[in-house]
């Protein structure tokens, strides 16, 4: 069984940052892709970032590219995603996920196995 547990998320003023966390149990860490989600209200689930196994080679939703980082400790089982430069449309709920299935360069949530409970995102005026 494989569970994740974000944290992190706040609100946070435009242009400010903030590092999410996701802490992960099982062995889905170091088998599987790493990945990050967000949800913003009445629209579609979208990908933001995901990170390999082996190589950690990161991998970002184009519009993203410069502003947000992902990461992880393998040791600590814990993945990251540091943002910067915080803007109103980045508001959303944060989940972190991962799965056998879930594929680079850009997975998608049908092919999600496991999602945290997610992490508010706020970013106002």
């Amino acid at each position: 069984q494989v569970r994740l547990a974000e944290s992190g998320g706040r609100l946070v003023q435009i242009g400010g940052s903030l590092r999410l966390s996701c802490a992960a149990s099982g062995r889905a860490f170091s088998r599987y892709v790493m990945a990050w989600f967000r949800q913003a209200p009445e629209k579609e689930r979208e990908f933001v970032a995901a990170i390999t196994t082996i190589s950690s080679t990161p991998y970002y939703r184009d519009s993203l590219k410069g502003r947000f980082t992902i990461s992880k400790d393998n040791a600590k089982m814990t993945a990251y995603l540091q943002m910067n430069s915080l803007k109103p449309e980045d508001t959303a709920v944060y989940y972190c996920a991962t799965g056998a299935r879930v594929r680079v360069p850009e997975p998608i949530p049908s092919a999600v196995d496991y999602w945290g409970q997610g992490t508010q995102v706020t970013v106002s005026l």
